[in-house]
């Protein structure tokens, strides 16, 4: 009870007040090391405040091994930045027991664990453009292009927020009419494709833009349909697949169907996103063959031809 506790110390009761707000904040700090979750609440009834401990349910051994291989095989973040998730993660899901046992099986591949080339992307920017996308604000960025490294500057409206082969990504439509009419397709309606690590700064504008719930960008089916993150418009492929595991290209594209299957063979049909594709059909050598469209039929080719020729 505050005003007794007050009058106990010979204190004001805003004394008591400061103390259980730092009470709280310690008892933070403590859950995110060891896991426990305790907190002061306020019992009307008692007209007072009691400390409660939280039972929380936690992943089993074998779900917390998996999360923490899943964040080192992303080698999204520097060994420094990794080695602090990884604690928290096994403080608050796992019991003090299994805590060690996973650390065990983990402990070779974090030694070896290499920082990422990349420049990690700061986790204040993450938030800022997750609440940039909730909020519809307009962001100013300046953005470094991976052909000629020039350092751009752009205003954009954020739509979307995707992570995909070590990289996290910034789906954004920009706001310049004239710039968007020098790309290769002039005042394309998709939004474009930013590396996050590659910003050179990220800055609110304070405007606004609206977007309707029934037009907003859709991260899960955008991801579905995209490989590597290329942009491109969408389109219906064709391919036949000769390797020893089909499961392995449905994983690989979730839209993807099998309408044909004989010995040796599988014919797949996929809806994608952007030219990325090409990169995964050309990664699967001769355990591939496009089939459809036809202007995809002669852009392998192509490509065949001129990785023949360097030798």
């Amino acid at each position: 009870n505050k005003q007794q506790a007050a009058e106990q110390y010979h204190v004001n009761v805003r004394s008591i007040q400061r103390d259980i707000d730092s009470i709280r904040d310690f008892l933070s700090e403590q859950c995110a090391k060891e896991g426990i979750v305790r907190k002061i609440e306020y019992d009307k009834k008692e007209n007072g405040y009691r400390l409660v401990t939280q039972e929380i349910e936690q992943l089993s051994k074998g779900e917390g091994l998996a999360l923490c291989k899943i964040l080192l095989e992303s080698r999204a973040f520097t060994k420094e930045q990794v080695e602090k998730q990884l604690q928290i993660i096994l403080n608050l899901c796992v019991s003090q027991k299994e805590k060690s046992d996973i650390e065990w099986f983990i402990s070779n591949e974090l030694f070896h664990y290499h920082d990422p080339a990349h420049a990690t992307v700061d986790s204040d920017n993450l938030w800022m453009v997750a609440q940039a996308i909730r909020n519809q604000s307009v962001l100013e960025i300046e953005y470094q292009k991976l052909k000629d490294r020039q350092i751009v500057k752009r205003m954009v409206e954020p739509v979307g927020l995707m992570f995909s082969e070590y990289y996290f990504y910034l789906m954004a439509v920009i706001t310049d009419h004239s710039t968007r009419e020098a790309f290769h397709k002039k005042n394309d309606p998709y939004p474009t494709i930013y590396r996050l690590d590659r910003m050179h700064s990220i800055k609110e504008t304070g405007e606004k833009f609206s977007v309707p719930y029934k037009d907003r960008f859709k991260e899960g089916e955008y991801k579905n349909r995209t490989q590597f993150m290329f942009g491109g418009e969408p389109q219906k492929i064709s391919f036949n697949y000769y390797g020893p595991s089909v499961e392995a290209v449905l994983d690989k594209f979730p839209m993807a169907k099998v309408v044909d299957e004989k010995e040796g063979v599988c014919s797949i049909e996929a809806e994608v996103f952007g030219t990325g594709v090409k990169m995964w059909l050309l990664s699967q050598g001769s355990k591939v063959k496009v089939t459809a469209p036809e202007t995809l039929v002669q852009e392998m080719k192509q490509e065949i031809e001129r990785m023949n020729g360097q030798y």
